[in-house]
């Protein structure tokens, strides 16, 4: 399994929200794309989510994707928020995105997805994030009525690239990620996962790498706050089910 350490923007800086609220907000860093340097000295991936894009509707900090970008040198990031069009999608890949998150727009315009999917086969990231298994859109700040599973098997006829499982109430509270949930949408996937939301520990990440199809491990907080260093949780991610 993949570690995928986390940048979340908002207002130029790197933080993380406490169960989605955007009013709960802790900074971790005033330089995003230096932090995105010392995460390439350890790994070739990374998330990005542009916070005020997904509460906005559109992207909203593009240049500062792209400084993080041209910082992570040579590995690939995954960029969401505010992704609700075409034009969104294929601008952050001129930026440098190798892959694009598309979540609100899944519910409310799923041959959105389909047609960018097809246009860019294995570029489309979607993120279910769910509350009490329901989609939640717009920057987690409404309910669908969708389930996790029926949005993903919705789409299933699309050439997506990997399905972002997050369980909100788990997201940035460091008290493990919902691994029943994660692995029921991880069995009914025909994409691969990545899990997301509540990873405190290296105990948390082997319980994730013992999931079968979970491809990747998206680790924020923990990272941030010191509890667990990116050393520990690319060593967890290679011990399946150990504890």
């Amino acid at each position: 399994m993949r570690i995928l350490p986390a940048i979340d923007l908002l207002g130029g800086k790197a933080v993380r929200l406490h169960q989605g609220r955007y009013e709960d907000a802790t900074i971790y860093d005033d330089d995003p794309p230096a932090v995105a340097r010392r995460f390439r000295a350890r790994v070739d991936a990374m998330h990005v989510v542009d916070l005020e894009g997904a509460k906005a509707g559109a992207p909203v900090q593009r240049e500062l994707v792209r400084a993080i970008a041209e910082a992570f040198e040579g590995g690939w990031v995954q960029v969401g928020g505010g992704v609700r069009t075409r034009e969104a999608l294929e601008a952050y890949l001129a930026l440098g995105a190798k892959r694009v998150i598309l979540g609100t727009a899944a519910v409310k315009d799923p041959d959105l997805v389909r047609t960018v999917a097809r246009a860019h086969p294995g570029v489309v990231v979607l993120a279910v994030d769910a509350k009490n298994g329901l989609v939640a859109t717009d920057g987690w700040t409404e309910v669908s009525r969708v389930t996790a599973i029926d949005l993903v098997r919705a789409l299933e006829d699309a050439p997506i690239g990997a399905v972002l499982y997050t369980d909100v109430s788990r997201d940035g509270t460091g008290a493990g990620p919902n691994v029943e949930a994660t692995a029921a949408l991880a069995a009914a996937s025909p994409f691969p996962v990545i899990a997301s939301g509540g990873v405190g520990t290296a105990a948390h990440l082997r319980a994730l790498a013992a999931i079968p199809n979970v491809e990747s491990a998206v680790v924020g907080r923990a990272l941030y706050d010191g509890s667990l260093s990116l050393d520990d949780a690319i060593s967890a991610a290679d011990q399946p089910g150990e504890t």
